[in-house]
Order: C-alpha cells, then structure tokens, then sequence
C-alpha cells in the first residue's frame, strides 16, 4: 500500500524547473532512496512532501492525506531530519528534546517517556544533561534524529542523515534506521551521497537528474539493468588491439580498450570469464592481470546522470547556503 503517492508533483523557481513533473510510489514500511546530484531537485521535493513550499503543479498525498489542503495533518504525522544540524547548542539535549515535543503538541506527561525511549534508542541518555556545545558532530546528528522521532511520526524524512560523518558513527546511524524499520514498521524517505548507504539500506531507489526521475527500482534491479559484468584484463603483448576478436567470443557485449587493459562488458560473468580466458590463450596470447566487476550503484549513478556525486560536491556549499536561507524565511 502506497504511503506516499506524488502525480507530476512540479516546483518552478523563476524561469528554473527545479522539480519537473514528478510522479512515483512509496509503500508503506520500505526505505525508500531518493538520489541525485545536488541541483537534482532532491531537498526541494522533500520540502514539498514535508509542506515547507507548496508545488507550482501536480499534487501529492502524504499517509491519504493532500500536501496543501490537509498540510496540518501531512505535518503531524511525519517527522524531518534535514541536512543542516538546527539543535541548539546553548540548551542542553534534553531542553532541545522538550522544545521539540512542545512544537509537535506532544502531552507533558507523554513527552518525558518518550523522550528517555528516544534518547536511550539513539544511545544519548547519558548525555542528556549536557549542553550540546559539548557534543561530538556525531552526537548532534543523533539528537538530530531523536528531534525527528520524538512524536513517534508515520513517516520519517531524512536529507543526508550522515553527511561529515566518520564511517563508524555512518555505521551507528545506519543500524538505528534498520531498527526503525524493523521494530516500528516505519516508512523512511532518505536522500544520501553514499551510494553504499543507499545499496544497504533501501528497498527500492529512484534516481532524480534536473528535476526527473531518471530511475526507480530495487537496488539489486538497477543494476542488473545496465547490462551486464565487467570483464578487466590486461595482456602481456600490448602490440596490438585485440579488441575486435574479443567482442567476437562468447557472452560479449562490448569491449574497450584504454591503454593496457581492456574493459569487457559481458552477460553472467562468472561463466563468460573461463571462456574469455580459454579463447585468448587460444589465440596464443598471455593474461597479465584480470578481474571480474559486478555492477555498483555508482555504475548506475553515472548510467543515469553521466556523472558522479562526486563531481557536484562543489555546489555543497552553494546548496547549503540556500537551505539556511529557506529556514530563516519560515522562522
């Protein structure tokens, strides 16, 4: 059953179509994945589905419920965890958690019990009592999170939940999100540069590119749908190109070669390999170096987009700066 449903949901800014008519499903209880490059239109989605800016077309449903008409009752049934860190240092964790029931409505007498459940999920009671001044970047983007669960939302928006973070505390991260899953059935729509992240966590991915989805599939299905294994190996006699008698042999296909090594794009690698291998010795050459690549998400990443996440972290700041801009508009 669809949680979340958007038909050529759009968002134009000026003469700039940020979100260009969107349209996609998300089931109840599955992480759902929504990747892009900065630019793509990924935070000015989530900030309509979340009701900070209303479309310019199209419309979505948040739990059954319209994104502009029924906005109040979109907005407390979910929670948000954005890319920015918003707690405030001066206050100590459990002040941060408390003024956070308060804007959610939560009842005093329920509020204290949920915020030790909370706190004690995210491993924070201990700290608790602390400024947050005192906090590691990694304590705060938990306090972070526990802000976003303190109501015990249907629905949990997380926008890069673990950008700046080392690998271990990524990892920590990752665990309480599965544990949501798992033990609250709760349904989390989460943007990441981590295509790893992406690849553990998510059931299914879309893949939004200039404000459209470019993909949308399970992990395992996007990239089973670039077509196919890749084949590295280098020969001995680099005299030359053997490319055109290589795309002739079995389960081939494509081959390019770049320098010494020849890329071998095949169907079922682990059974076109030997046979790779036997039809080149055939053909009295040697194999220096081989290895056989499955297809990753940041294969499909580059499928889609013709580029990588990595080649946009220098609009980081740029798109930071604009999202500050937008929360002190609201405030």
């Amino acid at each position: 059953m669809a949680i979340i449903e958007t038909k050529d949901l759009t968002k134009v800014f000026g003469k700039l179509i940020a979100v260009d008519h969107v349209s996609f499903a998300v089931e109840e209880g599955e992480i759902f994945g929504f990747l892009g490059p900065n630019g793509a239109g990924k935070t000015t989605t989530i900030n309509m589905l979340t009701t900070l800016m209303n479309p310019t077309e199209g419309s979505a449903k948040v739990a059954g419920f319209d994104i502009v008409k029924d906005a109040n009752k979109v907005r407390s049934l979910i929670g948000l965890v954005p890319q920015d860190l918003t707690v405030d240092e001066d206050l100590t964790g459990m002040e941060n958690m408390m003024l956070q029931a308060m804007l959610y409505h939560v009842p005093k007498d329920v509020a204290k019990k949920r915020i030790e459940e909370v706190l004690r999920l995210v491993e924070l009671e201990d700290a608790a009592n602390r400024k947050v001044e005192t906090y590691s970047g990694g304590m705060r983007k938990r306090l972070e999170l526990a802000e976003g669960l303190i109501h015990y939302p249907k629905i949990l928006f997380l926008d890069e939940p673990t950008l700046g973070l080392d690998v271990q505390t990524r990892t920590v991260i990752w665990d309480y999100i599965k544990k949501l899953k798992e033990e609250r059935g709760m349904t989390i729509f989460m943007t990441t540069h981590y295509m790893e992240e992406a690849d553990a966590l998510c059931n299914r991915i879309a893949i939004i590119d200039y404000g459209k989805i470019r993909a949308l599939g399970k992990p395992k299905e996007l990239k089973d749908g670039i077509g196919g294994d890749v084949i590295e190996l280098a020969l001995f006699d680099n005299s030359k190109d053997f490319s055109e008698a290589i795309a002739k042999m079995p389960y081939v296909i494509d081959v390019k070669r770049k320098s010494e090594t020849y890329k071998i794009k095949v169907a079922k690698g682990e059974e076109a390999l030997p046979n790779i291998i036997e039809g080149i010795l055939k053909m009295n050459l040697k194999v220096s170096t081989v290895s056989l690549i499955k297809p990753t998400l940041d294969q499909v990443y580059l499928e889609y987009t013709g580029r990588s996440l990595r080649e946009n972290e220098g609009n980081r700041e740029e798109v930071m700066r604009m999202m500050r801009n937008i929360r002190r508009a609201r405030q």
